[in-house]
């Protein structure tokens, strides 16, 4: 069963036409991230960016990937993929767990959104989507012992669509798919091929627009950082601090935190515990990563390290955090197009492993969410490292923590930046801790 997208009607004539409008005026993406967010960016002198560009350049992106390797189209499962290629979305964390709602791109074709429960309604902001069906899902939590029959039908589906516009190019790209549908899916004579590589590729470079979508998701990301600081005292424990953090991100557009990493005093060494009940004691160092897919489905991947309370540092806390800060400004220095992934890690500041504790990477890709490339440390290259060039309009990550392996302060910073023509432009702008540095 398919459903097509109704045309949108720019004029209104009778009940029915009403109800269309209103189906249209309702969708998420329609409304926006709303009046707080928006005075805040018109105030901020922030332009808009155009959500009809952004949709045709990222689809175009993805098009251009599958004639590069070669397939007839793709299909899609993970949520952020989805969102890239469509700019359609249904409970994206649900669907990041539970396999209920695929699309399908044809290079030369259509795009078919298959809906959980046949929604149509939540596409009908987007024009660019050819028609909405109903998913097929074959998941156990939906199928049970009956997985395998359905997955036949699910594939059948598939193959019948490369079929008709595939031009006999059976090669299917696909990002992440459970085993009896990849079972069924070669059984059918289609040969797979991997989507992730297909799609982070082709959000690797972001267009002015999607730039000024970030800068947006930015600037109300670190306006509720600043408005959770006002928070930041002793004894609030780890979650409710991160509970004002979370609410004022929702508030101004934001959809989802992809992690809970804020950790104070003996839990911020080492890094990567969640927040926690714990209070929070006068002080200690806080340390957290916003991890935010904030307004327009656009990832602020920064991090911060405060003092709680009205005490003084002490020289140790001053040293950790001086030594974290340097990495981040040394690394940072480095950005420019043009440069190999494997020159960045050699040119990094490094600290000695034998004697702190590092991050998982130096720099890593971001744009929806944490994307490729992760840049490693120069003690992990070997000879399956990947490599490749920065590029203008690429945005990476600039990451520090350090915490000595005996014990003692923790400290995690980190920096969002888009590399330019000539070098590289600071995104994030939220201040450091002068009186934590040497």
């Amino acid at each position: 069963m398919s459903f097509s997208i109704p045309k949108r009607h720019h004029s209104k004539i009778g009940s029915h036409l009403d109800a269309v409008e209103d189906i249209f005026s309702l969708n998420k993406h329609a409304l926006g991230p709303g009046e707080l967010a928006e005075k805040e960016w018109h105030d901020a002198g922030l332009a808009a960016p155009d959500m009809t560009k952004i949709r045709e350049y990222r689809l175009k992106r993805v098009r251009e990937k599958l004639v590069e390797f070669d397939c007839a189209g793709i299909l899609l499962y993970d949520p952020v993929n989805i969102r890239y290629a469509t700019d359609s979305t249904n409970m994206s964390l649900w669907t990041s767990h539970n396999a209920a709602r695929y699309s399908l791109i044809m290079t030369e074709g259509p795009v078919i959104i298959f809906e959980f429960d046949a929604h149509e309604f939540l596409s009908n902001h987007n024009p660019l989507i050819t028609e909405v069906r109903h998913a097929l899902t074959y998941l156990y939590f939906t199928a049970g012992d009956k997985s395998k029959e359905k997955a036949k039908i699910w594939a059948s589906e598939i193959s019948d669509i490369v079929r008709e516009y595939g031009k006999g190019n059976r090669r299917l790209s696909v990002d992440h798919c459970a085993p009896e549908g990849i079972h069924e899916l070669q059984s059918l004579g289609l040969e797979l091929t991997n989507g992730e590589e297909v799609m982070e590729l082709a959000r690797l470079v972001k267009s002015d627009d999607e730039i000024d979508a970030m800068r947006r998701s930015i600037f109300a990301c670190e306006r509720s950082v600043e408005l959770m600081r006002n928070y930041f005292k002793p004894g609030i424990s780890e979650q409710e601090l991160w509970s004002r953090f979370q609410m004022e991100a929702v508030n101004r557009g934001a959809e989802w935190i992809e992690t809970r990493l804020l950790a104070s005093g003996p839990r911020a060494n080492p890094w990567y515990q969640e927040c926690s009940s714990r209070p929070i004691q006068a002080g200690e160092l806080m340390g957290f990563d916003t991890d935010l897919v904030g307004s327009y489905g656009y990832c602020t991947d920064m991090s911060r390290t405060w003092l709680c309370g009205d005490e003084k540092p002490s020289s140790e806390q001053k040293d950790i955090y001086t030594k974290a800060f340097d990495q981040i400004q040394i690394n940072m220095q480095s950005l420019k197009p043009g440069l190999t992934f494997k020159e960045l890690t050699l040119n990094a500041k490094e600290y000695p492993r034998n004697e702190f504790r590092h991050y998982s990477v130096l720099y890593h890709g971001v744009g929806m969410c944490d994307e490729f490339p992760a840049i490693p440390f120069s003690w992990e290259l070997n000879e399956n490292s990947f490599d490749g060039v920065l590029k203008p309009k690429m945005v990476l990550c600039v990451e520090s923590y350090i915490g000595r392996r005996d014990g003692g302060p923790g400290v995690k910073l980190e920096e969002q930046v888009l590399i330019t023509e000539n070098g590289y432009e600071l995104l994030t702008s939220y201040p450091f801790e002068s009186d934590l540095l040497l």
